[in-house]
């Protein structure tokens, strides 16, 4: 019987969700193509795992050392890519492949730190990935207000797995000083196999920015403002409310945070603030408020199908729109229409004259 490692299972599971991004309308964007190119890596990585923990072939570990440390650089690549409003340049990006390149010039002529450089990487990425999401999801300003939320717990997973992967290294490292390397073996593969895939599916959803999610914990909620609203708070909160109200601003699909601050004229930071502080709410709660609403107008007065109406509100994913809808109203969109509809009351012919005589009657009712 011919054995296929798992890793080559993760592999084919990667390359799948690789197909069906680039196959998406917006596949190729250059905002996407960081995220491509990192579960690129992440697919190949899981190849080289199968390969060399599969069928014991340890010429692949210097590729393995590379790729790790390119996978690391390309984590932090893709997810501040998203927090900016515009698209890195490749001049910028230059820096994030020097790790790489410092492996693969240890594991040709000094090996021995080479895991020490690694679980550095590694360290030094996961904490950058920490401390960009100290903004929360208004941080990453290039993705869809409809999936900011999904965006930023992937980065939090991603960051994570970072992290988990450094300490990874230093228990292996452990095992071989208590055991000579007698688990080395299974936390490698099985570590590699679940991370992988975890972080692949991680980065297709914050690519995307769509999500498939319960209702929010209280753990997704906003974080307090730490001071009130200050008058210039008050008036960006009240110039957002007229672009949403007058504009319907909130009706675009591909609407977040860098397009509103683009139209406002000011740091997209600073809408964040306000919105926070005056509303209580993050940016992509606020809008989506007045999505629901909206939503929420068209379920009371049209027969309109929900998928429909969900895209004229500005939403892409249905899962979101139920998750939004839940959030705003405790209900379903479909037993809000079934509580909420009303239909135009058509009005009633009126009663024939019974006490007319027959051909007077009949003279009523001719046209």
């Amino acid at each position: 019987m011919i054995f296929v490692p798992l890793p080559f299972v993760v592999t084919l599971l990667l390359t799948i969700l690789l197909v069906r991004m680039v196959r998406q309308s917006d596949g190729l964007a250059p905002e996407r193509r960081p995220f491509l190119i990192l579960i690129a890596l992440y697919a190949l990585q899981s190849v080289l795992l199968g390969l060399r923990w599969g069928y014991d072939i340890i010429a692949l570990m210097p590729g393995q050392a590379v790729l790790a440390a390119l996978i690391a650089a390309f984590a932090w690549i893709s997810f501040s890519n998203l927090a900016r409003d515009n698209t890195l340049s490749w001049l910028r990006l230059a820096p994030h492949l020097l790790p790489a390149a410092i492996v693969l010039v240890l594991m040709i002529f000094w090996r021995g730190p080479v895991g020490i450089f690694i679980t550095a990487t590694f360290t030094a990425y996961g904490a950058a990935l920490i401390w960009l999401a100290r903004h929360g999801p208004d941080g990453l300003v290039s993705s869809r207000l409809d999936g900011a939320l999904l965006s930023y717990r992937s980065l939090l997973i991603t960051a994570a797995a970072l992290l988990a992967s450094a300490t990874a290294d230093i228990v292996i490292s452990f095992d071989f000083y208590r055991t000579g390397g007698a688990h080395a073996g299974a936390v490698v593969a099985i570590g590699n196999v679940i991370s992988l895939l975890a972080l692949g599916t991680a980065a297709a959803i914050a690519s995307s920015s769509q999500t498939t999610e319960p209702a929010p914990s209280p753990q997704q909620q906003p974080p307090a403002p730490t001071s009130g609203p200050t008058e210039e708070d008050g008036a960006i909160a009240r110039s957002l409310d007229e672009l949403m109200q007058l504009r319907e601003l909130y009706r675009d699909p591909e609407l977040n945070l860098g397009r509103i601050a683009r139209r406002m004229n000011l740091p997209a930071r600073r809408v964040s603030i306000a919105v926070n502080r005056v509303h209580g709410a993050s940016v992509s709660q606020y809008v989506n408020d007045f999505r629901i609403r909206a939503a929420c107008q068209m379920l009371e007065t049209t027969d309109e199908p929900v998928t429909r109406l969900m895209f004229e509100c500005g939403f892409i994913s249905k899962s979101n729109f139920n998750r939004e809808f839940l959030r705003v109203t405790a209900t379903s969109p479909t037993q809000y229409r079934r509580r909420h509809h009303t239909r135009p009351v058509s009005p009633k012919p009126a009663p024939e004259p019974e006490f007319l005589p027959a051909p007077q009657k009949a003279l009523f009712m001719s046209p």
